[in-house]
């Protein structure tokens, strides 16, 4: 893992130089490499008014994005026959009972680089962004029942009756003690793959809705597979009868290629007993805020999608984060709770200051920042570089994107993607820059609301992962393949 780590920085390096010495020309091929996006004059346009071009009639209705995997149910690859066998007999597999809630993609870096080079140096006249690599394509599954043989998963080419197979992540038997072994994966609701090439899973120790481990952070090098840091939850930050942490956001401050990953803030949601954690991964330390923005709203407690009907009393839930070098005097984190239609902004600087939380977890109210409501919920939240906050809403069934520079009222949030049909319920929603330099919205919809009522039809499309660029996003343009 040590010399993985020198490779991957000497890789950066030799990266950061090329940039260096051949900046002019590299500029006008891969401009979106290089430039932050508001240099772009389109873009510098979008930024001095409140709507970006197209986006108000009704181009992006019934928006074709490319699907990625469709699936009436999760495919699960197992070591061997006997063990399928196993967990079918016993329980611990019911084919009925998984329900895929969070994506994430992962670009391994020597290909990024590898393209970069080879396109500049090779194909210098080419279109470097009408090239795609296939990444490598994760999913987390909750083991909201017992059914669930693992709860992290990468998306393989084999193909099954009812869709893609999955197989465990990072093998079998991190998941398969079903919480009787702490040391290993309990139940992952949603990750994140970090700038250095890690993957932060949140492992909310649940299963069935018993608390059997404490909950975790759980961090891998991707390049590796391998365990690089973990990080258990103490009791003073959640309730062992209530937690239930449902969102990690992974704010890397030192980021490659000038950096060396080590100093990061994690934001946790948990939704259940409402309340923000933060972590401060170089200190090892944590603590925990709550307040009146966290809690879920009793009038947003019924959520409707598609015309069925649910109760929930999730409360703090889509978490994102002002992109760097945007020029702002103070970055934000921006969150929501799922049960309410409020959009809350607090600077990173008061929440990331330990001392200010050492004489109550309500301190420092009056910095948190009510940006406006929107009179629906929305779910999982993302961010794009250039300052757009996208949302999944339930009513319109749609991605809605909003501009941070501008104040949260209805003119301003814009629909960039409606489908009734495949954007049931995004659980999943991550921005994502591929190798070519383009920024990619993905996400993952599960019709969350027929496993609730009862409706769901394993005959069905109920599961999808779809993708989108963010200029043909914001711009109404169909989305490239």
């Amino acid at each position: 893992m040590f010399l993985n780590r020198i490779i991957e920085k000497m890789l950066y390096i030799i990266l950061f130089q090329l940039l260096m010495v051949y900046g002019s020309t590299i500029t006008s091929t891969f401009s979106q490499q290089v430039h932050l996006f508001e240099n772009e004059p389109a873009l510098q346009r979008i930024f001095q008014r409140p709507l970006p071009p197209a986006i108000p009639g009704s181009s992006n209705r019934y928006k074709n994005l490319v699907p990625v995997y469709e699936g009436c149910n999760i495919e699960f690859a197992f070591p061997s026959e006997k063990e399928r066998l196993s967990a079918l007999a016993t329980g611990k597999y019911d084919p009925d009972s998984p329900i895929p809630i969070d994506v994430d993609v992962y670009f391994p870096i020597i290909i990024v680089i590898m393209i970069l080079i080879i396109s500049f140096f090779f194909f210098p006249g080419s279109n470097s962004s009408d090239a795609y690599v296939e990444p490598q394509i994760f999913i987390t599954i909750p083991r909201f029942a017992d059914g669930v043989p693992y709860s992290l998963a990468m998306l393989s080419n084999v193909l099954r009756p009812n869709g893609s197979e999955f197989t465990a992540y990072p093998d079998y038997y991190w998941h398969n003690s079903h919480g009787q072994d702490c040391d290993g994966i309990t139940s992952v609701y949603r990750i994140q793959i970090d700038s250095c090439n890690r993957m932060w899973v949140l492992d909310s120790g649940e299963i069935d809705f018993v608390q059997h481990c404490a909950p975790q952070l759980i961090v891998f090098d991707l390049a590796t597979k391998t365990l690089v840091h973990r990080y258990r939850l103490p009791t003073d930050v959640f309730r062992t009868s209530s937690s239930r942490f449902v969102t990690p956001l992974i704010d890397v401050i030192d980021y490659p290629p000038l950096g060396d990953c080590k100093k990061a803030f994690v934001y946790l949601a948990d939704a259940l007993s409402y309340a923000l954690v933060v972590y401060d991964v170089q200190k090892g330390k944590s603590w925990r805020i709550s307040n009146k923005y966290t809690l879920a709203d009793p009038d947003f407690a019924t959520l409707t999608i598609a015309g069925e009907s649910f109760e929930l009393t999730d409360g703090i839930f889509g978490l994102t984060v002002t992109p760097p070098n945007l020029g702002f005097k103070r970055r934000m984190l921006y969150f929501h709770s799922l049960c309410s239609d409020a959009q809350i902004a607090v600077p990173l600087d008061v929440i990331n200051n330990e001392t200010l939380w050492i004489h109550g977890i309500t301190s420092s109210l009056e910095e948190f920042v009510l940006l406006g409501r929107r009179g629906v919920q929305c779910a999982t939240s993302a961010m794009t570089s250039h300052g757009f906050l996208l949302c999944g809403f339930l009513n319109p069934i749609a991605i809605v994107g909003w501009n941070i520079r501008t104040p949260y009222i209805t003119s301003n949030r814009i629909i960039l993607a409606e489908n009734p049909h495949t954007l049931q319920f995004v659980s999943g929603l991550k921005v994502i820059r591929n190798p070519t330099g383009k920024e990619e919205v993905w996400m993952l919809s599960n019709r969350l609301q027929k496993s609730f009522v009862g409706t769901m039809n394993y005959h069905e499309i109920n599961y999808r992962i779809q993708r989108c660029g963010v200029d043909e996003l914001l711009f109404g343009q169909e989305c490239k393949p």
